[in-house]
């Protein structure tokens, strides 16, 4: 089975369709053969060679089928046209009315036959309905391969999550070992260093002798050099840790345009905050909206963003709002740390963080904090 089906998805889509057209044709022949007419023949030919053009144009293509249809009890072309068109559109009540015209047409020529009589009305009702069921079966077969891309689509998905969330475990338990080393330097060997810097101090102070003099103010100059080293590599450890970015510096709202243009998503930035904002709201802002970008990216696939800024003398925000998604979403398992992080973040800022749904399907997240400078 898996052979089998290796060995079809390797065949060219031309392969495919070429052989489709070739059994459509073969289907009309038999149907037409020996008293077809050249209006038949007609049809015949443009609903078959119509099955080049399905991928591009399915609903066009079923229409080009639905006059052979009509004129003979052909299977192959309609068929193909159907499953096709269901395989690529999402519009169900389109779906539906033309099986009802590809079973219309299939029952169509009872009605016009000499001697039409009460028998031939059940026997016409009966058609209708056997040929509207074949006509669905193309229809359920295709909404169900699309269905099964879009869950293999959401599986690849999952998975993609799941590595960053593994990723991103990886780096919290780095960035703990960090800052627990951090604080571990900072409350033995600068206690340490800062003790000996005082003593030396006192030393070169109290000594008469020149020499000792200068040994002590040496031991005091190295001393105050090691305590700078030592704050830098502090600040160093208690730096998030990753393999790319661990060193790197902060981003601020220079880096918003960047971040939006990488996001993936159709974005709008409107507005803009003052320049002299503190670092600390500069980097909220930018987690903010990188960590809005990336739920829309996860639960609002197809979805449009706005992120609008604005402030007054007293306060600045940020909203990042997002439309109803386009494609269908899978519901995934979700801890909410992202949201409760920025929480904290804004907490940190005297401000506050809101996140809730909008009237038309979407996600708004703002963020309102004091305007401050460092």
């Amino acid at each position: 089975m898996s052979t089998g089906r290796a060995l079809w998805r390797r065949l060219p889509p031309w392969a495919v369709d070429t052989g489709l057209v070739a059994l459509a044709l073969l289907d009309a022949w038999i149907n037409l053969l020996g008293e077809g007419t050249p209006v038949m023949w007609a049809c015949a030919a443009a609903g078959s060679a119509g099955l080049f053009l399905r991928r591009r144009f399915p609903l066009a293509v079923f229409l080009l089928t639905l006059p052979m249809t009509l004129f003979m009890d052909v299977a192959v072309a309609p068929i193909a046209a159907l499953y096709t068109l269901a395989a690529s559109t999402r519009n169900r009540p389109l779906l539906a009315g033309c099986a009802l015209l590809n079973a219309a047409a299939g029952t169509l020529a009872w009605p016009l036959s000499d001697g039409f009589t009460g028998d031939d009305r059940t026997w016409t009702l009966v058609q209708f309905v056997y040929t509207l069921a074949t006509a669905f079966a193309p229809v359920l077969f295709g909404q169900l391969v699309q269905a099964r891309h879009d869950v293999a689509r959401r599986l690849v998905e999952v998975k993609e999550a799941r590595e960053h969330e593994r990723a991103l475990y990886a780096q919290t338990v780095l960035a703990r070992e960090r800052a627990q080393l951090a604080r571990e330097m900072h409350d033995v060997v600068s206690h340490q260093v800062s003790l000996i810097a005082v003593q030396a101090g006192a030393l070169q102070v109290a000594a008469k002798d020149p020499d000792a003099r200068e040994a002590a103010r040496t031991i005091r100059t190295l001393s105050a050099g090691t305590l700078d080293e030592l704050r830098h590599m502090v600040t160093l450890l208690r730096a998030s840790g990753g393999r790319a970015t661990e060193l790197t510096p902060q981003p601020t709202l220079a880096d918003l345009r960047q971040l939006i243009a990488n996001s993936g998503i159709e974005t709008t930035l409107t507005g803009q905050l003052p320049a002299d904002i503190s670092t600390t709201a500069q980097r909220t802002v930018y987690r903010t909206v990188q960590e809005a970008l990336t739920n829309v990216r996860k639960h609002a696939p197809g979805a449009r963003a706005e992120v609008r800024l604005w402030h007054n003398p007293h306060h600045f925000v940020v909203t990042v709002t997002n439309t109803a998604p386009t494609r269908p979403t899978v519901a995934l398992p979700s801890a909410r740390h992202g949201l409760i992080g920025l929480k904290e973040r804004a907490e940190l800022l005297d401000g506050t963080l809101t996140a809730e749904p909008t009237p038309e399907g979407g996600y708004k997240i703002e963020l309102r904090a004091p305007a401050r400078s460092d």
